[in-house]
């Protein structure tokens, strides 16, 4: 059942296995095993894939109520956990995990040494009530109307630049200042066009490991949260674009599994840890 709800949620069984965690003759397989078993055709092979019937979706559906119950009971069951043992998955931004949260990992872990963490560093926003990670660190202004949550801090975003744009910059701030700009950011803001005409977007990125790695290297001026912008050695603040708020970051939990002892553990050391250095995050 679990095979044939990935296929039809994957739609490919590339897909499906890297979901299932196998590979995809294995999937093949298993689709197999089903169909016998259940006297009917699930998928039809076609050249481009596998395309399922009406009765493939039928079993997808039932499925999906069959997942939801048992990551339900065990949600429920991870709730009641009151030991510091066992696993436990915690996500959150590769940038935030390198430039903050590390001192907060090593001191749970040391602390719980019985405790074995699983690191997921995603800006993707996995599916806590499909137990795709037991806490969750996001950057967001809307963490999830359905799970628990505290917010860590508030956050401004600012702009920043290596040693020698900065120099530039004092030197002689009308003359042409190249920028980073995330893509689907067609302008720069309106502040910058008025107060430096002369300002272009030089290169766009559609990562922002890529644009911190190119500001450091001088290719630019980079609008960035200020805790990057201050962690990250070899980048200055430049006084081009006032501090602006930004998206707050929150940590967040299913409500089944928040009260279990380990997230309560974790919490306790993240919790008081971000907000001692707010000053990083905000002007």
């Amino acid at each position: 059942m679990r095979t044939v709800l990935s296929l039809v949620r994957c739609g490919s069984l590339a897909g499906a296995a890297q979901e299932l965690g196998v590979n995809y003759t294995t999937v093949s397989r298993r689709i197999r095993r089903a169909e016998q078993t259940l006297g009917r055709v699930l998928f039809e092979r076609l050249k481009d894939g596998y395309e399922p019937t009406a009765a493939a979706h039928f079993v997808a559906k039932n499925a999906t109520e069959m997942e939801k119950t048992a990551h339900g009971l065990l949600r429920g069951l991870g709730g009641l956990d009151d030991g510091l043992q066992g696993d436990f998955t915690l996500t959150a931004p590769q940038l935030l995990i390198s430039c903050i949260l590390s001192p907060v990992i090593r001191d749970f872990s040391r602390a719980y040494p019985e405790v074995s963490l699983h690191i997921r560093a995603t800006n993707d926003l996995l599916d806590l009530s499909r137990r795709e990670a037991d806490l969750a660190i996001r950057i967001s202004r809307a963490p999830g109307d359905s799970l628990m949550g505290l917010r860590l801090t508030e956050q401004h975003s600012a702009s920043f630049a290596a040693p020698e744009w900065a120099e530039r910059i004092a030197l002689d701030p009308q003359a042409p200042i190249d920028w980073l700009s995330y893509a689907g950011y067609d302008t720069l803001p309106n502040s910058v066009r008025i107060n430096f005409p002369a300002s272009r977007i030089a290169l766009r990125f559609d990562d922002m490991v890529a644009m911190q790695g190119a500001a450091v290297a001088g290719l630019g001026v980079v609008r960035m949260p200020m805790f990057l912008g201050r962690s990250t050695p070899g980048l200055v603040q430049v006084p081009l674009l006032e501090p602006q708020p930004y998206a707050d970051i929150w940590v967040v939990g299913h409500p089944d599994i928040w009260p279990s002892a380990k997230l309560a553990a974790f919490r306790d050391i993240l919790v008081p840890f971000i907000r001692s250095k707010r000053a990083l995050f905000v002007a």
